[in-house]
């Protein structure tokens, strides 16, 4: 075999040793065949297949691993873009979104639109805060209510901020005040509102020249828009609401005179598993009676304050004068409803004084001592929506303890 210069012998099922002068590699798959290098040889390729097992997987899971970082990586880009689109609409002053924030971009455009607070700006003072009317950047003009400074760190205060926060950030309807944005700091707090031109029911009604612009029916439509507001509250939303402040000066209206119920600083969800005691709060006149010794908010309590705000629409001023009355035995029958009517207004024409009436006997309905005896708003509200038919009596004759009969509650399903 000294001429042969390449002889392969591989699978010929041979065995024996290797002869001299042949490599392993000429004799594989020959399983008879071995020699100390064979064996080595034999044993490397094993190796081989080992380590290819081993090195697969973990490849397999490097790639998923780069695979995965890539994903997170282009999630977190998208994430920083959306936040940047929306700094950018909030610098525009057109979203507001500041929940614990430092609320440095809102407070810019702010303190610019305001110049710092300025009084001059200050469209109302409550309790607590006052109002201002500030133009955004965007050309928006919307309301500004901001906690006074020395009452921020009051907790009370910044609880019935909170409050306002999480209730009308759930709230959407077309008799309720819209909340734009908000800033809730330690340093400074304020919500920021739709803006409401013709200011509160309470102070149009106070004046003079206003109060004879707002005729016969936007009177009763403004009854109407809030009472379909507390219906939603009440009925409409899970769990209900009890506002516990309706009141003239929280009915606001805009240019169109269409009205929104406001100020939910101390409104309160009404949850079957808690109980429903609380702390009397409201404005004084327009509270209901029971509270006073019972303590339970209901949606009974808000009715009441509605009746009060309903007839202060129709007489053009807070009725308790007309309560003083109905207690005097000697006057029971003889005030009509003609002659407490807001004298300012001319006499109402036979059609809108029909809606008069109906508003008249919701208004006594809902300021019954009893609270079990009282409408419920959503029944205020269908009755608003029905058609009205005649009555057999004359409107115009029609007596205070007439509006306050039965009869006349059946008359309009109440």
């Amino acid at each position: 075999m000294q001429n042969v210069f390449n002889l392969r012998l591989s699978f010929n099922n041979l065995k024996g040793p290797i002869p001299y002068g042949f490599s392993g590699s000429e004799l594989i798959g020959n399983k008879g065949v071995c020699s100390d290098d064979f064996r080595q040889l034999s044993s490397h390729g094993r190796q081989v297949h080992i380590n290819v097992e081993l090195a697969l997987p973990i490849l397999i899971f490097l790639i998923m691993l780069f695979l995965l970082f890539v994903c997170l990586r282009h999630n977190r880009i998208a994430t920083k873009n959306k936040h940047a689109n929306t700094t950018a609409a909030t610098k525009n002053g057109d979203l507001f979104c500041i929940w614990n924030y430092d609320g440095s971009i809102a407070y810019e455009d702010i303190i610019t639109a305001t110049e710092d607070f300025d009084m001059r700006y200050c469209i109302g003072t409550g309790a607590y805060g006052s109002v201002y009317r500030a133009q955004l950047p965007s050309g928006k003009i919307v309301a500004v209510k901001k906690l006074h400074g020395f009452e921020a760190e009051v907790a009370a205060f910044d609880e019935s901020f909170r409050n306002e926060v999480k209730v009308l950030s759930e709230i959407k309807h077309r008799h309720v005040v819209k909340l734009h944005g908000f800033c809730l700091h330690r340093r400074i707090m304020f919500l920021i509102y739709e803006y409401m031109e013709r200011g509160s029911l309470f102070s149009v009604l106070f004046d003079d020249v206003e109060a004879m612009e707002l005729d016969w029916k936007k009177r009763v439509n403004i009854v109407k828009g809030t009472a379909h507001a507390l219906s939603y509250l009440h009925h409409d939303f899970t769990p209900p609401i009890v506002h516990r402040d309706i009141s003239a000066s929280n009915v606001l209206l805009n240019s169109d005179w269409e009205p929104s119920v406001s100020d939910f600083g101390t409104a309160r969800f009404l949850s079957s598993d808690s109980s429903h005691r609380t702390i009397v709060a409201g404005t004084i006149g327009y509270i209901a009676p029971e509270l006073a010794y019972s303590m339970v908010v209901s949606e009974r309590c808000d009715a009441y304050s509605f009746g009060v705000v309903a007839l202060e629409t129709l007489v053009g001023s807070h009725p308790k004068e007309i309560f003083s009355s109905l207690q005097s035995a000697s006057t029971e029958n003889g005030i009509t409803l003609c002659e407490i009517l807001d004298q300012r207004l001319p006499q109402p024409t036979m059609s809108v004084l029909m809606e008069i009436v109906s508003v008249a006997i919701v208004a006594f309905a809902c300021l019954n001592a009893n609270p079990c005896s009282r409408p419920t708003m959503k029944s205020v509200s269908q009755c608003f929506l029905t058609q009205l038919t005649p009555l057999d009596i004359p409107l115009r004759e029609i007596s205070l303890q007439q509006l306050m009969s039965q009869e006349l509650r059946h008359y309009l399903n109440l």
